[in-house]
């Protein structure tokens, strides 16, 4: 039986191998060539670009997509099945493994386990703590209105009528009347995503994604057995490219399109109104389904977005509700932990995803439902919303001194929102500065997790999640990775250092 539960083609690894190219460091031997292959899939799989248990290419095969010989694609795989990473049968063939003892490689941004954030400096998950006291008393408040609810059944396919109404009235107030029938509470903006995937994108449906676009979304995507079509961003923080948007939809003809137009994840940037008014026609014009992720829509922090100065939304352009649908979330804006999530869409979609819901998760956590729906009557959330301001702001500041003191040569666009920065670094390959990261305890999640088939292999994203002494740290230990990338280091760990802050 083999032991293999995927396939890798020969063209594919040739095109994720070929994107790991970095500049050669000036007076650094070169390694073999079968090495470098090894180093090259080992890599990919650590990453989880290519997935454990994943059967690799004939060497044959693999040697002619590559150009080189046979005998280094024998060596390579030798090399791969000496160190763990490569398992093999006769008559099944070769498949990729992890050494045991070594963790399984994700294939998303989780978080690090608590136990490593005293030597690791986590810059793979965009997320901030709680902005607390407000967590706490919105507890206390859902705590308060939970007994009514105890008394019943507790399953709300479409979430708590109050906390629907209070979202419908919530996008009306920003000027796209809304009725608490055209929205769904889900478990997240994943959630929310996930069930839009499954009502529209089937197995081998078309989803046109921005590139970059957000790691786990594309992974969520891919998982759904969706046939990904890139989108190239415009330059810098100027958002999208609309004629290439126009063309795409038009010869491509996606079931959906994903679109972050309020402060991009992982760019950073924020769509005008006239982009947003031609992607929903270009959309409409196609038969194409817009799906607009607002969760990053609130995280302004230029003050010049202070009091009505954010674009309108997405879905303000498609007055008849037939192209677009919105998907929000408490996630970014408040908290991680807080699993709450939204869908506003036409009646009909929202009964759709409803309906489909009997099979997935039923239902979104109610105590956390509540929580929501006090912080949103209370005021509790804007003034959790300034304090998270706040705090991005400070950290953002203080991570692009210390990226630009320690990386002079590292290139960005400082934005004017969101969580991330998204950094070009200086010609060396991100995927091998966050494995050398990892040996120097900071963890950064390289470009390709980012993009489509091995794309943006120059860049790293760096989340505003740390500040002060900790963002200077970061950054010290990010140029230490560069140098190991540029003087091609391999092997052995250099022991972080203990950091509490």
């Amino acid at each position: 039986m083999a032991q293999w539960t995927s396939a890798v083609g020969a063209a594919q690894l040739a095109r994720l191998l070929n994107s790991q190219q970095d500049r050669p460091a000036s007076g650094t031997r070169r390694p073999p060539a079968y090495r470098a292959l090894a180093d090259g899939i080992r890599l990919l799989v650590l990453e989880g670009r290519v997935p454990v248990a994943a059967r690799l290419p004939a060497e044959r095969e693999l040697a002619l997509s590559l150009s080189v010989s046979r005998t280094t694609v024998a060596a390579a795989y030798e090399a791969l099945r000496g160190e763990g990473f490569l398992e093999s049968r006769r008559g099944a063939g070769s498949w990729t493994a992890v050494p045991a003892g070594n963790p399984l490689p994700a294939r998303g941004l989780e978080p690090l386990p608590p136990e490593a954030l005293g030597s690791v400096i986590d810059l793979g998950c965009a997320s901030l703590p709680a902005p607390e006291p407000w967590l706490t008393r919105a507890v206390q408040g859902a705590l308060e209105e939970l007994p009514p609810y105890a008394h019943t059944h507790g399953d709300y396919p479409a979430g708590l009528p109050a906390l629907r109404a209070m979202i419908a009235e919530r996008y009306t107030a920003r000027g796209v009347p809304t009725m608490p029938e055209q929205i769904m509470v889900t478990t997240g903006a994943m959630g929310a995503i996930d069930a839009i995937c499954h009502l529209f994108g089937g197995r081998g449906e078309r989803i046109a994604v921005e590139s970059p676009s957000y790691a786990n979304i594309l992974q969520l995507m891919r998982e759904a057995g969706a046939r990904l079509v890139p989108v190239a961003m415009a330059e810098g923080l100027s958002g999208w490219d609309m004629d290439r948007w126009r063309q795409v939809l038009r010869e491509s003809a996606p079931r959906l399109a994903y679109v972050v137009a309020d402060f991009h994840n992982p760019t950073g940037a924020l769509a005008d109104e006239d982009q947003r008014r031609r992607m929903v026609d270009a959309a409409r014009s196609a038969g194409t389904v817009l799906v607009a992720d607002e969760t990053m829509g609130q995280l302004w922090l230029d003050e010049k977005y202070a009091d009505g100065g954010m674009p309108r939304p997405v879905c303000a352009f498609d007055p008849a509700g037939s192209t677009v649908i919105t998907v929000g979330s408490a996630s970014k804006a408040f908290w991680a932990g807080m699993r709450i999530g939204w869908v506003r869409a036409a009646p009909d979609v929202i009964r759709s995803l409803v309906a489909a819901r009997a099979y997935a998760d039923l239902g979104t956590p109610v105590l956390e439902q509540l929580a929501v729906n006090w912080l949103f009557s209370t005021g509790g959330w804007e003034q959790a919303l300034d304090l998270r301001r706040a705090q991005a702001r400070e950290n953002r500041d203080a991570l692009v001194t210390a990226v630009r003191r320690e990386l002079p040569d590292w290139e960005f666009e400082v934005p004017d929102g969101g969580l991330t920065l998204w950094v070009r670094a200086g010609g060396l390959s991100g995927s091998r500065l966050a494995e050398a990261g990892e040996r120097v305890g900071v963890r950064v999640p390289s470009g390709p997790r980012f993009g489509v088939d091995g794309a943006f292999e120059g860049y790293v994203r760096l989340p505003f999640t740390v500040g002060g002494a900790v963002a200077e740290e970061a950054a010290v230990r990010l140029a230490a990775a560069a140098r190991l990338v540029e003087t091609g280091a391999t092997g052995g760990t250099e022991a972080p250092r203990t950091f509490v802050a």
